[in-house]
């Protein structure tokens, strides 16, 4: 039983990277596949497309490499079921020189650090990525 879904995803999305495949499959779940699209929007992941019926559904998602090197070079989770970090808009700093982001759950949805700053609105950080 996993006790962090969104720890399992996104620790299969690394060692897929890592790995060399050229997509991996999760068990499907709506805060994945939003956590995916936006992934997607920020230029971390190809494709996301579900798959299977009700009781078997799965999420297909294809990895991004440049060259031979993977788009996905580490993920660091944040928020934890334990203990929950938030923050403010105006809190949102630059990581790694701007070459990564972190991923927030915002009123508006699931964002990307950039887009969460110019809608000026905060949330609960859910894990960093670069």
């Amino acid at each position: 039983m996993v006790t962090d879904p969104i720890s399992n995803f996104i620790i299969s999305i690394k060692n897929g990277s890592n790995s060399g495949k050229a997509s991996i499959s999760v068990p499907y779940s709506a805060l994945k596949e939003s956590i995916a699209h936006t992934l997607m929007k920020g230029g971390y992941l190809s494709t996301v497309e579900q798959k299977g019926k009700k009781i078997d559904k799965t999420l297909e998602i294809g990895l991004v490499y440049i060259g031979d090197e993977p788009r996905v070079q580490g993920i660091d989770r944040i928020s934890k079921p334990s203990r929950r970090i938030y923050q403010k808009s105006k809190d949102i700093r630059m990581f790694k020189s701007g070459f990564g982001n972190f991923v927030l759950s915002t009123p508006q949805g699931i964002l990307l650090d950039t887009d969460a700053k110019k809608q000026k609105v905060g949330g609960e950080v859910l894990f960093k990525i670069w």
